[in-house]
Formats: structure tokens, sequence, C-alpha cells
């Protein structure tokens, strides 16, 4: 059942502690030691999980957008409220072709 299909491309996926504290530094994450070994551990299981899903035969099994067999209840595109944008713009401090118009916040 399971076999590594491609085996040529599957390369295992392996993390150092200093790959862990490059990325950190990278992100600007100031991680401690025992941190770092602890992402390290944690990014190493999930890698040994892609390795896993990697070596899973999937020949004859037609790809999907999701796990599951989603069917979506669709409605007819009708609107089923009137327009009140004036109603509501009129509270507003200042409008401007419909819109409202708000203080720069970035220079």
């Amino acid at each position: 059942m399971c076999r590594p299909a491609h085996s040529a491309l599957i390369h295992p996926m392996a993390l150092s502690i200093e790959d862990v504290q490059r990325v950190a530094h990278l992100a600007r994450i100031e991680v401690t030691p025992d941190e770092a070994h602890d992402v390290l551990k944690k990014l190493t299981g999930i890698f040994g999980l892609i390795e896993d899903m990697r070596r899973v035969d999937t020949t004859g099994i037609a790809p999907m957008s999701h796990a599951a067999d989603v069917n979506l209840a669709l409605r007819e595109d009708v609107v089923t409220e009137t327009d009140r944008r004036e109603v509501f713009q009129a509270h507003a401090p200042k409008v401007q072709h419909g819109l409202y118009i708000v203080p720069k916040v970035i220079e």
C-alpha cells in the first residue's frame, strides 16, 4: 500500500538547530536555545508526517479541492435590501460623490 512511487523525488527534510536560529533571526523573532530546540523537535515531527504522506501511493486517485465531497447550495443572486446609502451617509461627518471622506493616516 505504501510505496515510494517516485523515490528519486523523495528527499528527507532535515533541519539543524542553526537553521531554526537563522530563520528566527530572519523573521526578527528572539528565541532562547530551549525554544529553538522545541521548535526544531516540532518541525522535525511535521516533516516526518510530510514524508509519510509523500510515500502513500495515490495512483488512480483523482485530485480534490476539499478533503470531503462538498456541494454548495447555490441561490440566485438577487437584491434583498433597498439601497440605504444616503440614509447612512447623512450621519457621516464628510461625504463626497457617495464616498466617505476620512482623515489621511499615511503620510
